[in-house]
């Protein structure tokens, strides 16, 4: 079969409802399958668990939504049920002491109680709408980290610029949005952090400059073990790459280098240190990154979960992991946000196909 026939019955059969499961490639012993279809699936959420089961919350970015995806005991999903809607790209998701947290750019809402009342949401909560309101890399990826206050970025509001304070940040604040500071600067797009669970430092993705060339600048998987350090944007990017018009004013030496430079343009967005038990024990505290894809790239990379292994606090490697969204040069779907289930199995989601994949490890 001719290649741009068979990537159009892949497209078609996308579109239609049946997704190209086939087409996707794991490490030997691991299986995928398609879990929930949710409607352009971005951030997860954990909410509450027991013997019976659980919730998933699922945001978006284009669709303004937040749904809900009930599990049973088996880890199987259930009924995925619309819990907000009309809101300004809810991306970003938290969930603590019962109460849903959604980020919608200069807003953040909570929704209490939730677990128990997904039929009937309540009125949210307004946290905070004090957050800029540039939509320009406005979306959020938002998250609890070990000393309970809510961290969220902002980003840039541009391409390319240097627009000060709170831009271009890591912001951290309490649950009630009060007590906000700026953890980390220099970060021009985060869309995706973790805590290492063998010391509780947070790690972050930073989404690379667009319009230098293919292969400059990469993305970054960096490291922050205290509040206050730079990252580089908008004067340096991967800890070694003076920008052209910014470069000048101040030195890539000044600041903090990446842990990883990860692919250039592959738009690293969710990642999550695997915490569980079901994989194989050299998967235990490493690494998994959502990239989403190029798209400003002459030949597309990304479109793939990618696995950066760490040993004591280093980032030692950069690997694909699971791939086969890319076809040729056309995508099929595009990973936006990884997640461990209770169980040890890793949850995919994927805003372009409008679905959510469970990834687990069956012995071969």
């Amino acid at each position: 079969m001719r290649p741009l026939l068979a990537f159009a019955l892949l497209a078609w059969s996308a579109w239609a409802g049946a997704l190209p499961l086939e087409t996707l490639r794991l490490p030997k012993g691991f299986a995928i399958e398609l879990w929930a279809r949710v409607d352009n699936a971005r951030q997860m959420a954990l909410g509450g668990t027991n013997e019976n089961g659980g919730v998933l919350y699922v945001g978006s970015r284009g669709a303004g939504r937040v749904h809900a995806v009930r599990f049973d005991a088996g880890y199987r999903a259930g009924a995925v049920t619309r819990i907000a809607d009309g809101l300004q790209m809810p991306s970003g998701l938290a969930w603590k002491d019962g109460a849903l947290y959604v980020g919608a750019v200069n807003r953040i809402l909570r929704y209490d109680d939730i677990d128990r009342r997904i039929g009937k949401p309540p009125v949210p909560v307004v946290v905070t709408d004090t957050l800029p309101k540039d939509t320009h890399h406005g979306w959020k990826f938002i998250a609890f980290g070990p000393d309970g206050k809510l961290y969220v970025p902002v980003g840039a509001p541009c391409n390319i610029c240097d627009a000060g304070d709170p831009y271009a940040s890591i912001l951290r604040m309490n649950a009630d949005g009060s007590g906000r500071e700026v953890f980390a600067r220099g970060v021009r797009n985060s869309v995706g952090f973790d805590w290492s669970p063998t010391d509780g430092v947070l790690w972050f993705t930073d989404n690379g400059r667009d319009m230098l060339d293919d292969d400059s600048p990469p993305d970054e998987l960096n490291r922050a073990p205290r509040a206050g350090l730079h990252f580089g944007y908008p004067f340096c990017h991967g800890g070694d790459l003076p920008d052209p018009e910014f470069g000048a004013r101040r030195r890539c030496g000044e600041f903090d280098p990446p842990a990883r430079q990860l692919g250039p343009h592959v738009a690293a967005l969710g990642m999550r240190f695997y915490t569980g038990t079901m994989f194989p024990a050299e998967y235990r505290n490493q690494v998994f990154i959502a990239e989403h894809g190029s798209w400003n790239r002459s030949k597309k990379i990304g479109y793939r979960i990618s696995l950066v292994r760490v040993k004591d606090g280093r980032a030692v490697s950069y690997e694909t992991f699971a791939s086969g969204w890319l076809q040729g040069e056309s995508a099929w779907g595009r990973p936006a946000d990884v997640l461990v289930l209770p169980d040890g199995s890793l949850l995919v989601a994927d805003d372009h196909a409008g679905a959510i994949y469970r990834i687990t490890w069956r012995q071969p």
